[in-house]
């Protein structure tokens, strides 16, 4: 089983349902909160989360920003993106996890399924509010 620093939204609905799927196949989090983390003293660190991804698949959909088309995640180059997630760590997709020396950004069912040999099915990432009026605890902070 394996150790593995958890990047969350305090709070969060579907991060909990990532967090117990994780733990009740035997996995040991060690949990961050992902706003309050101080990513301006590790930019770098930051940046390793999303990989060979493409810049658009960097960011949180569901963040307010995006949402009210104030950003456009298809317009941003990696240095945009980085200063503006320092700013609004909002639009971070979540949840960041570091397993080992692998980091990765988002629940996406084939990488867990690789890295932490555990098989999941359906959407377990997109907010299911994100078309909701409904606010989230923390959404302003």
């Amino acid at each position: 089983m394996a150790l593995i620093h958890f990047y969350e939204k305090v709070g969060c609905g579907n991060n909990t349902k990532q967090k117990d799927l994780l733990i009740e196949a035997g996995h040991w989090l060690i949990e961050h909160d992902l706003l309050t983390h101080d990513w301006r003293s590790e930019p770098e660190k930051l940046r390793s989360f999303f990989g060979e991804k493409p810049v658009c698949e960097w960011f949180n959909r569901a963040a307010p920003a995006i949402k009210n088309g104030e950003l456009n995640p298809d317009e941003i180059d990696s240095e945009q993106a980085i200063e503006l997630m320092l700013e609004q760590p909002l639009l971070i997709r979540r949840p960041l996890m570091e397993i080992e020396n692998h980091r990765m950004a988002g629940f996406d069912n084939d990488e867990v399924a690789h890295f932490l040999n555990l098989e999941t099915e359906g959407d377990l990432e997109s907010c299911p509010k994100k078309d909701s009026a409904r606010v989230c605890r923390n959404e302003r902070a």
